[in-house]
């Protein structure tokens, strides 16, 4: 994983701020020089933090005016968005939105793969399955969520589509603390490995609405188990 750099450090406090309210819709964010003083950085850093910002749509540059703040359905970062959806609605809320999102691309995928996967394709499923199952057995939970992440990676890529692995990345960065989170129960681990048998043993047949059905399953299963395991606990 990349470290962060200055300039992120101070766009992501920029980002916490308007967050949290201190600078609201519409609000012009204080002059570089300010911003600078504050968190104890460059005006150049500042300046580059906000371009950031800027390219994520999160603010807006009027000439001869200053820097404001767009609205939270103007971003076009998904870290920033569901960064501000935790604030507004809750973790729960957005852990379900972005559950929704991976249903829908990921019952799709496997629908495209059924008829395009091979042998190699099947191979993988089954190497990464049985390393699933060799970590849930040592409870090492990031060589878990490891080989989880393979095996959907997969299907994404022999769903034929190349845009839909770009389109997932984002998406799946985001789950990948949450999948850190549940994989942590040895429960849903089990609950995991069964699901993606089924899901691969779909695969295997070549029947898409098979495996749309199979992986439907698998994401009503991590539904389920994100609500009793996590939600419920909060």
């Amino acid at each position: 994983m990349s470290r962060k750099t200055l300039v992120d450090t101070v766009a992501d406090q920029l980002l916490e701020q308007i967050i949290d309210g201190r600078y609201a819709v519409g609000d012009a964010l204080p002059a570089e020089a300010e911003i600078a003083g504050e968190a104890g950085v460059s005006r150049l850093t500042v300046r580059e933090a906000l371009k950031a910002l800027r390219a994520q749509n999160v603010v807006r540059v009027t000439r001869g005016r200053g820097t404001y703040v767009n609205p939270p359905e103007s971003w076009t970062s998904l870290e920033a968005m569901v960064k501000a959806s935790d604030k507004s609605q809750g973790k729960g809320a957005t852990s379900t939105q972005l559950l929704e999102v991976r249903r829908m691309i990921e019952t799709g995928a496997a629908a495209l793969a059924a008829s395009r996967m091979t042998e190699r394709d099947l191979a993988g499923l089954g190497r990464h399955l049985r390393n699933m199952e060799e970590a849930a057995a040592r409870n090492e939970v990031d060589a878990f969520v490891a080989a989880d992440i393979a095996f959907h990676d997969v299907i994404l890529r022999a769903s034929g589509n190349i845009l839909l692995p770009a389109l997932y990345e984002p998406l799946g960065r985001l789950l990948s603390a949450a999948r850190r989170e549940t994989s942590a129960v040895p429960d849903i681990q089990q609950h995991a490995i069964r699901m993606h048998r089924e899901v691969m043993e779909a695969l295997a047949t070549g029947d898409p609405e098979l495996s749309r059905a199979a992986m439907d399953r698998h994401m009503d299963q991590t539904s389920d188990d994100l609500r009793e395991y996590v939600l419920n606990q909060q």
